[in-house]
Parts: structure tokens; C-alpha cells; sequence
């Protein structure tokens, strides 16, 4: 399909889900010819161990889908494999959504009609919003957790207070303005979702919320005290790389 007709990017992160990338692309496949989209799905398999790009590439083929699967060599984390499918996208839109479908794709349309409609040129899903639908909670542990880090981020990071969810794996960006913003992107962990947001801030883009259904996902890879100090270290590397970027 040439670039100039891709409606929509889908971009799927995935690092040892050789159990989820089937559906993952199945489902992707199946809400763009529905919704009467043109587009592209891009998995990208984050150094696995297991067999996710292969079933990855067979799921394509099957769906008929157009897409690509690109493996990295190397486990480089969540923030590199996104940038990199987002960069190698040719979307008008892109979407970026978490493997294992914690948010049904169906959600996307919401935020591809605020994009379209010149609302926003960023539509970040979140589970925060009075209208959104929590179809199965999360433990009271990563309640707790999730609760603290929404309110300290502002104040960690400097992300702006209006934004309920920094951290939901399923948001959409204008093509032109993504890929701009994650080429400029270093973080390769959890918190370049924070880094987006700071670039964009920057940049003055505009950045709104939509509500949308949200399962839990009990095989997520992001254990958060586990991971609190590498978190910490990104955070302040990430305001670092921002603020010398703003000042030349």
C-alpha cells in the first residue's frame, strides 16, 4: 500500500509474547477493514527469547494484512521498541497500543475522530476519566502504586497536572507530529511515555485525553517497586535531556 494512502499506523510493542501477538494482530487486522481503514500494523519484537516475531509474521500473513514485524537484536526496552515502529510508520495517525489488548482497538475511533476534527494533535486513552469502563481491576497493590506515581509525576517530572493517565499503552498521534517527537526521544525504558509528553509540552502541541474500556493485564512486565530505582534514574535523565534540549 503506498504511504500516501495509510490512514492509520498501528504500532505494537512486544517482548516475549509469543501467547498474545496473534490476537494482538488479529484483532488490529480485523478493526481496520470494519472501521474501513486504510493502514498498517508494525509489531515490534523487543529481542524476545521465545518465538513472538515468528508467530508475529505468520499472523500477518494470514490476516492479509499490510504490516511489517521488526525484530531487535537485542532486549533494548518498551521506549525503544515503540520509537522504533513509530519512526518506520507512514500513517496520517498513529497508534500506539500495548500487546495482549487491554484496551479493545474499537477505542481508537474516539481518539482518531478528536485528531481529525483539529481537537488535539495528540489523544492519549486513559482509565482515569469518569466515562472510561474498567472491565477487570487491578490488584490493590498496583492500585495503590498507580495512585501514587499519577501524583507525583508533576511534581517528579514536571508533566502537566490536567493529565490524568501518563502511563496507559494506548495513545495516538498526528503521523507528522509522532514521529517527530519520538525521533527526538532517548529513553529506552518504562518512562518514555514521560518523555513524549515533556517533548510536546515543548513543542506546544496539543495533548488531550479519551475515555475507554480497560481490562488488567496480570502478565504485565512492569513490576513498580521492582523497577522504582531504574524508573528514578529515567525520570531525571529524561528532565535532564529536555531541559538541555530546550536551552540550545
Amino acid at each position: 500500500m503506498p504511504a500516501a494512502a495509510i490512514k492509520l499506523s498501528i504500532v505494537i510493542p512486544a517482548f516475549n509474547e509469543c501467547m498474545k501477538v496473534q490476537g494482538d494482530i488479529i484483532a488490529a487486522a480485523e478493526f481496520l477493514t470494519c472501521s474501513k481503514l486504510s493502514g498498517e500494523i508494525i509489531l515490534v519484537d523487543d529481542g524476545s527469547a521465545d518465538a513472538t516475531a515468528a508467530v508475529a509474521t505468520d499472523a500477518l500473513a494470514k490476516t492479509g494484512a499490510s504490516g511489517k514485524v521488526i525484530r531487535l537484536e537485542s532486549n533494548r526496552g518498551k521506549g525503544c521498541a515503540v520509537r522504533t515502529g513509530i519512526t518506520a510508520s507512514c500513517g496520517e495517525y498513529i497508534l500506539f497500543a500495548d500487546s495482549g489488548m487491554c484496551v479493545p482497538f474499537s477505542n481508537a475511533l474516539r481518539g482518531l475522530d478528536m485528531l481529525s476534527l483539529h481537537h488535539c494533535d495528540i489523544a492519549n486513552g486513559s482509565r482515569r476519566l469518569k466515562e472510561s469502563v474498567i472491565c477487570c481491576g487491578t490488584s490493590h497493590y498496583r492500585s495503590f502504586t498507580s495512585w501514587m506515581f499519577r501524583h507525583m509525576m508533576p511534581f517528579i517530572a514536571g508533566t502537566p497536572r490536567r493529565l490524568s493517565d501518563t502511563q496507559c499503552g494506548f495513545k495516538m498521534y498526528r503521523g507528522t507530529i509522532g514521529r517527530e517527537l519520538y525521533s527526538k526521544c532517548t529513553c529506552d525504558g518504562f518512562m518514555f511515555d514521560i518523555e513524549v509528553i515533556l517533548l510536546a509540552v515543548r513543542a506546544k502541541c496539543r495533548i488531550a485525553e479519551f475515555p475507554v474500556e480497560w481490562s488488567s493485564d496480570y502478565d504485565s512486565r512492569l513490576h513498580p517497586v521492582r523497577y522504582l530505582p531504574r524508573m528514578i534514574k529515567e525520570i531525571v535523565a529524561i528532565r535532564r535531556e529536555v531541559s538541555l534540549a530546550a536551552s540550545r
